[in-house]
């Protein structure tokens, strides 16, 4: 017999257990196992008054936020929309059924001012990284350093032209992104990475580079900079800047000098692609960090790693048995077979770095034990 839905809502008690409608295999619930956010509050104490209307619990913002990263929601007006009516995200957030949710405009102001402040986006990826370490998903071997576009909320309509910006206006009249930016003019991750004059700015953020780096419309963008530790790919740090070749290296380096003081991790092997490979680089390398290898590489066309453009510098043994490998497909079936199939450093070098042979040959003698065999 066929059945027919009952469509009456009017009962006035139910018998509930919010944690009965979340599936045991839910994503929320492997983060919920690893995440401890007891000690948030101590952490913020010194950023709120104490008196007053109380205000919304930090750790509920942290979790909701940590939902919209998870899942990939960027709005925060949706993300507080998804976290009232998925039962799921609102057991995460340690919300009952009945609770209300935070105005999405909190969000905002609480990430410009206390959140920004107290530094505790940081504080959580580094308790994140602890708790990897402790269970030996982070090797500390080796990292991989690579950058991710942000198309920025800049409106192309609206930029100018480069030579028109003036850097030297009045911070007072300017809006709180023109100000942020001012103040870091300095910093080698947005001000002072390049003399280039880019050829549009946005006035309402004049730090989001105008890049066609996609291959496509050109459009404004900021850079997103990892250092993923290659054992089990788990990111051990994270910096932004602007979307140019200097400012990436140059947070490439302070993300890596950034986790040898708060880790205690100096990684033997640091593998990035050809924007890594320029000389003063490789300089920093061998003379201050002394890491073992750094491998450039290129990729395809299709965005894919190209096997016969990789390369190995050896950084550490003596230049006269310093070798560099650049492996096709064919040598790494006869290396396996036992043969050897080096090459020249200067032929990897060549094939690896083809833009960047012209720097590599002239800059500084820390590259010899990379250009020698």
């Amino acid at each position: 017999m066929m059945g027919r839905l009952k469509s009456d809502q009017g009962q006035l008690f139910y018998e509930f257990h919010l944690s009965d409608a979340v599936p045991e295999d839910h994503m929320v619930r492997k983060i919920d196992t690893a995440l401890d956010l007891s000690w948030l509050r101590s952490e913020l104490a010194p950023h709120y008054s104490s008196m007053g209307r109380p205000s919304i619990d930090p750790e509920l913002m942290i979790r909701m936020l940590v939902v919209g990263y998870v899942f990939a929601i960027r709005s925060e007006r949706l993300l507080c929309r998804e976290v009232q009516v998925n039962l799921a995200y609102r057991w995460f957030c340690k919300l009952g059924i009945e609770d209300a949710i935070p105005d999405h405009s909190a969000f905002s102001r609480t990430r410009n001012e206390r959140f920004r402040e107290g530094v505790i986006f940081r504080r959580v990826l580094e308790r994140v990284v602890e708790v990897c370490m402790a269970a030996g998903l982070v090797g500390g071997e080796g990292f991989a350093v690579d950058a991710s576009l942000i198309q920025a909320d800049a409106n192309k309509q609206r930029s100018i032209a480069g030579q028109d910006w003036r850097r030297d206006r009045d911070p007072a009249r300017s809006s709180r992104a023109v100000k942020e930016y001012l103040a870091t003019l300095d910093d080698t991750a947005w001000g002072a990475a390049s003399e280039v004059v880019p050829k549009f700015v946005s006035p309402t953020d004049p730090a989001a580079q105008w890049t066609g780096a996609h291959k496509g419309p050109a459009f404004f963008a900021c850079s997103d900079n990892y250092l993923i530790d290659v054992k089990f790919g788990v990111i051990v740090d994270v910096e932004a800047s602007r979307s140019i070749r200097q400012a990436e290296v140059g947070a490439a380096k302070t993300m890596i000098e950034r986790t040898e003081q708060r880790f205690g991790l100096k990684p033997e092997r640091l593998v990035g692609d050809t924007a890594y490979g320029a000389a003063p680089m490789l300089n920093w390398l061998v003379e201050d960090k002394a890491s073992r290898h750094i491998s450039p590489c290129s990729t395809s066309r299709s965005g894919m790693m190209a096997p016969s453009r990789v390369a190995t510098f050896d950084m550490i043994r003596p230049a006269t048995s310093t070798t560099a490998r650049a492996e096709s497909g064919s040598e790494r079936a006869a290396r396996a077979r036992g043969h050897n199939a080096s090459v020249s450093c200067e032929q990897a070098r060549l094939r690896c770095m083809p833009a960047q042979t012209a720097v590599l040959s002239k800059r500084t003698v820390a590259q010899d034990p990379a250009r020698h065999t």
